[in-house]
């Protein structure tokens, strides 16, 4: 199950193996969610058109808004609809779909374009207009969702793990890659903390309202709520309708300008998108306070040493002792670091019951029967091919048994002639059992 944090960052809030994908699995993993957050039923959950999933959350989670990924369903109009009236009436569903404001707007035109292109009575067109609530926008945006629609941040989250997991893991190694990666998932999350904590943003419009919100929200939130303010600046309108849902957002800004209201109302300020939305106490069902596993000074103590190092790296760099005394000194606090990190030495293994045992993986021993056998002088001479006297170039002798160097009278008439070989020496058994007869 993914979520969206106060930097509009995609996070992973839980997830489960599951055996199959039946209503009794997934209610079974709702319930677990619930026991992990219990901070609530959410507000909004995104799905395909998974029918087991859907009867498992209108069971688990009954006071919540069951939207259904607009894609998957936008993405079926070109399979399930004739050729002809897809190619010629899917942009009036599109425009229908995407480009109306109200719910009876939406309808009428859905009407309309379903009239004209002949499909009143398409099975598959009727049911998807009878769940119209669950993936029309102008129905389902009165429910609050971060700004998504659709499944679109799962299937990027896929492509992120992948970078880590594969199919052919073992389970252990599986949560070792998993919780990697979702150390560097959090690590984002931290930097984007500290970017926020100790870095000013800058304000393109220099309006009390736009200072306002940048001390108080993120800055990635912040910058949509400036482009929203941006757009506000050229509209000039009067509200003629009592429906908040017809009015656009930089409208309601430019009403505010109206008005001459110059600060944002903190009704109006979600502090889900504030910097401080992980501030406060998290309980059990019991009224137990829930730590964060994290270090809630993690923060402060990463920007205090940062900003200590920068200035010894900046007073290093005036002269070159100053940098090889810096460098020979790093290097030093390194190992000191690593050595820290690992833990004490085996030697300190079953000391103090008092103290923190350290228990480190067990030496690698070959196993029996591993070692290689022993070959004999033969076997190893036959590996290394048949040898060839470097005197005469035959086989069958070296070149201290050559005959050329052997004190034996020859004849002149035999100095060009090559010398006899006695095949019945049983070198050449064993040659012609391995290699066959030569020519």
């Amino acid at each position: 199950m993914l979520g969206v944090n106060n930097h509009g960052q995609t996070i992973v809030l839980a997830c489960a193996f599951l055996s199959k994908e039946t209503t009794e699995s997934f209610i079974w993993m709702f319930e677990e969610f619930k026991k992990a957050m219990p901070g609530g039923e959410p507000k909004t959950i995104i799905t395909d058109q998974d029918a087991a999933m859907s009867r498992a959350i209108s069971i688990a989670f009954p006071t919540t808004f069951h939207r259904l990924c607009i894609w998957h369903i936008t993405s079926k109009f070109s399979v399930k609809l004739p050729h002809s009236a897809y190619k010629e009436y899917w942009r009036e569903f599109q425009k229908a779909i995407w480009d109306t404001d109200n719910k009876d707007e939406f309808d009428a035109k859905w009407n309309i374009v379903v009239t004209k292109a002949g499909l009143t009575d398409h099975p598959w067109l009727s049911s998807m207009f009878d769940l119209r609530k669950s993936w029309v926008p102008a129905y389902a945006r009165h429910f609050f969702a971060a700004g998504m629609s659709s499944s679109q941040r799962a299937e990027c989250s896929h492509g992120f793990f992948k970078q880590y997991i594969s199919r052919r893991n073992s389970l252990m190694d599986f949560i070792i890659r998993f919780e990697r990666a979702l150390s560097q998932q959090r690590q984002k999350e931290l930097v984007a903390d500290h970017v926020d904590a100790f870095e000013a943003v800058q304000c393109i419009l220099p309006m009390p309202m736009n200072k306002q919100m940048a001390t108080l929200y993120t800055r990635t939130m912040f910058k949509k709520f400036e482009q929203e303010l941006i757009q506000s600046t050229a509209c000039f309108l009067e509200l003629k309708t009592e429906d908040a849902s017809k009015v656009v957002f930089n409208h309601i800004l430019a009403l505010f300008r109206r008005d001459q209201i110059e600060y944002m109302p903190d009704k109006y300020i979600l502090k889900r998108w504030k910097k401080t939305a992980k501030s406060g106490l998290v309980s059990d069902a019991n009224g137990n306070e829930i730590k964060d596993s994290a270090d809630p000074g993690l923060l402060i103590k990463r920007s205090t040493m940062s900003r200590l190092a920068s200035d010894v790296v900046e007073d290093a760099l005036m002269c070159e002792e100053g940098c090889e005394l810096l460098s020979e000194t790093l290097k030093s606090l390194r190992v000191k670091l690593k050595l820290l990190k690992d833990g004490p030495s085996n030697n300190e293994v079953g000391g103090s019951s008092s103290q923190t045992q350290y228990m480190k993986d067990p030496k690698r021993v070959r196993c029996n029967g591993g070692s290689k056998r022993v070959t004999g002088a033969k076997e190893k001479a036959m590996k290394r091919g048949i040898r060839h006297c470097r005197e005469c170039g035959h086989i069958g002798h070296d070149r201290r048994q050559c005959p050329r160097n052997l004190n034996t009278p020859t004849s002149p008439s035999n100095n060009d002639e090559s010398t006899p070989i006695d095949l019945s020496d049983p070198f050449f058994d064993e040659f012609y059992r391995m290699h066959g007869p030569t020519q």
